[in-house]
């Protein structure tokens, strides 16, 4: 049986100590008998072994765009595993799948284009790990929808070129606006599920962005321009029961699949049904708690709510841990500062919830907190200080955008050096600590237990300007 490269992927997914998830998809195509059945296969052994591992299969299912995940387990903490994962058309069953002489299995000759590598996360809290973060990038379709711009994909090269360079990356954070199906609401907004997953397959397979997730470990987070530009605000009952689950159909198959969100069976498939798309996960040094800070959002509350209760409530008790890691908090809209204009798609319209996650943070002397955000299309750090306790302080990192071909925002739109509205009896004031970058770029973090350091790089890889260095 010869094994065909993915349409889309290999994307690297969650990844622990011991295990990994590996996204891929393979092809839809009908012959007389309707549609043909299609498996997805993968194979890995640590990098310069000789004897590869079982192969591992999976059914491709038209029900999830002929895209497939594959849990692999009983890893080695800081490892490096080369891998080979493709797809083939077979007439059988998965059960019969499963029995097949890997030896019948025609893989393509080895090379970079097909054996790639990916190294599995630490155990030890003591070294330094690093992160690229950033939101928000932008596929310009041109002539009708019938050729791309490749602009954006510029950036995941400028990652690939600094990786090459020995600049490690240990997780690659994409913080939401991974598509815009909205095409800024006026350009043939996607509305259908063949639509959405056509932009996913297009945004995911341009040639760098492909062969980074191929590489790093990934985690996404959606936001809004996944559904439609401020979701929900401008949500009518028809966009309830129709765009949005086409929207968020999508977004599971393409984005939630290869997160931590799904366990994973006995013989290295995921399983389970989600109940909401927000997570966590540990790396080292460091812990993530990834929000979900869009589709819980209750505008008709009072007062408004950004998330559920639910998922309040796992954030405050993952603040209040006790863990003593670096805890980063990814919100695809900046918890601070606040804006001048465009303000109630921010945290600033939902006060009360903020002030319950600020105040839980200070009265419990939670230490090394920093918020990692996007949306705005500008980068910069700041931090929340209070004037009455100088012990209290949250930094903010905000990324954005990987491609923006429109004019970006400025320092002048935010409330830098003001009260921070809606928290009472204090006088919480975003301090900035680096310039206001203007620019397509991508921020890395280097983080470890004594402090975080963040560099900020435009879309072709020249940096932006002097670390700006989070000191705990």
């Amino acid at each position: 049986m010869k094994i065909n490269l993915p349409t889309v992927g290999p994307i690297v997914g969650f990844t622990d100590p011991n295990q990994t998830r590996l996204f891929l998809r393979g092809e839809l195509e009908r012959d007389a008998h309707g549609l043909r059945r299609a498996f997805g296969v993968v194979r890995w052994r640590k990098l310069g072994g000789q004897k590869w591992s079982d192969p591992l299969f999976n059914k491709l299912s038209p029900n999830f765009d002929m895209t497939g995940v594959f849990a692999i387990s009983s890893l080695t903490p800081s490892t490096v595993y080369e891998y080979q994962a493709g797809w083939f058309f077979a007439d059988a069953e998965l059960e019969k799948i499963e029995q097949i002489n890997a030896n019948l299995l025609e893989w393509p000759t080895p090379d970079a284009d097909f054996t790639m590598s990916f190294k599995t996360s630490t155990t030890s809290t003591t070294g330094t790990r690093g992160y690229v973060v950033g939101s928000c990038r932008y596929l310009l379709r041109l002539f009708g929808g019938l050729w791309y711009d490749d602009r954006g994909d510029k950036v995941f090269r400028s990652v690939l070129e600094q990786i090459d360079k020995k600049k490690p990356v240990d997780a690659l954070l994409m913080i939401g606006d991974q598509i815009y199906a909205d095409d800024l609401n006026f350009v043939a907004p996607d509305t259908r599920l063949d639509q959405f997953l056509e932009r996913y397959r297009t945004v995911f397979s341009q040639t760098y962005i492909q062969q980074l997730m191929a590489r790093v470990p990934t985690y996404m987070i959606l936001d809004d321009h996944e559904i439609e530009d401020n979701w929900p605000a401008n949500a009518d009952k028809q966009d309830r029961v129709t765009l949005y689950p086409h929207a968020i159909h999508a977004y599971q198959i393409y984005q939630s699949s290869h997160s931590p969100l799904f366990s994973a069976d006995r013989v290295g498939r995921i399983e389970g049904t989600l109940s909401h798309f927000w997570y966590s996960f540990v790396d080292g040094c460091s812990e993530w708690f990834v929000m979900d800070s869009r589709t819980e959002r209750d505008l008709s509350a009072t007062p408004p709510t950004m998330v559920s209760e639910t998922q309040l409530k796992a954030l405050l008790d993952w603040l209040g841990n006790g863990s003593q890691l670096v805890k980063f908090v990814v919100t695809s809209v900046p918890l601070f500062p606040d804006l001048l204009n465009d303000a109630d798609d921010k945290w600033g319209a939902f006060a009360e919830q903020r002030r319950l996650i600020i105040e839980h943070i200070r009265n419990n002397k939670i230490s090394k907190v920093i918020f990692v955000s996007g949306d705005v299309h500008c980068s910069f750090v700041s931090k929340l200080t209070l004037d009455s306790d100088p012990s209290f302080s949250v930094h903010s990192v905000v990324s954005s955008s990987f491609f923006w071909p429109y004019p970006h925002m400025s320092k002048t739109e935010f409330a830098f050096d003001t009260q921070l509205t809606g928290i009472p009896g204090g006088n919480f004031v975003t301090r900035l600590l680096s310039d206001v970058y203007s620019d397509d770029n991508f921020a890395r973090l280097e983080s470890s237990l004594k402090g975080v350091d963040v560099n900020f790089f435009e879309r072709k890889g020249g940096s932006l300007g002097p670390a700006t260095k989070i000191k705990f």
